[in-house]
């Protein structure tokens, strides 16, 4: 089966070369949606509602600069990757220092953009979601094992966390923030100090009065004033929301 096609999302202050780039990568049959922005502040914008694949930036712009951005981009929860677009070639190794997938000079040649599209491909690819996971747990002197797709969220009881399933709750001797760590790439995230929910399992979303919750299996779970914005940011980058 072929991989989805990407939604890519091209920053450059210059409006001409924005719309070259954004032509070129339209005609890519591996490239889906091509958005535009005009700055580094709009695209952080963009991206709290809008979910992409790959920015393609370019580095000189006023304001958040192309550097500046993808160091921004690189502390999101689910970052998409970032391709910087120059025509100055100094900035190449500290570029590599944050993260980027390739960093392509201008003139942009159509062979060398498809390259990097290449590479874009092979990463977000390489973001797909690790192997289920057999958690052991105890109940009357036997033991069972639980599959991790089956939590739906995670609870701290001091030294423990109990795992929220379909078939009831189960507790293991893992702290909290191990679970956070272990399980962040199958799509848990932090929603209270004491609190994991596994993002495709939530339902609902409720703002009130300043306040946020979410329903998970028909449960509503508090979600902290300091969490709440991360955890929105990570529903619209998967499409949950």
């Amino acid at each position: 089966m072929s991989a989805a096609p990407l939604s890519v999302l091209v920053v450059d202050d210059e409006a001409p070369t924005r719309s070259e780039l954004a032509w070129l990568l339209d005609q890519d049959e591996r490239i889906g949606t091509v958005l535009q922005a005009a700055s580094g502040g709009e695209v952080l914008d963009l991206l709290d509602f809008t979910p992409v694949d790959v920015v393609f930036s370019d580095i000189n712009m006023p304001g958040l600069d192309g550097m500046q951005l993808a160091r921004v981009i690189a502390r999101l929860p689910q970052r998409p990757q970032v391709v910087l677009v120059t025509a100055y070639d100094e900035y190449a190794v500290d570029a590599f220092a944050i993260d980027v997938v390739d960093y392509v000079m201008k003139p942009v040649r159509p062979e060398r953009l498809a390259q990097a599209v290449g590479k874009c491909v092979g990463a977000t690819a390489a973001q797909a979601e690790p192997e289920d996971e057999r958690i052991p747990v105890e109940r009357g002197g036997v033991t069972r094992f639980i599959l991790r797709s089956d939590v739906r969220y995670v609870q701290a009881m001091g030294d423990y966390a109990e795992l929220h399933t379909p078939d009831g709750t189960h507790l293991v001797r893992i702290p909290l923030n191990t679970l956070e760590e272990r399980w962040a790439a199958a799509g848990f995230v932090r929603i209270h100090r004491s609190t994991l929910v596994c993002t495709r399992f939530v339902s609902e979303l409720h703002m009130d009065d300043g306040r946020c919750s979410v329903t998970v299996d028909g449960t509503s779970l508090q979600v902290s004033r300091r969490h709440t914005r991360e955890l929105r940011q990570h529903l619209l980058q998967r499409g949950e929301i």
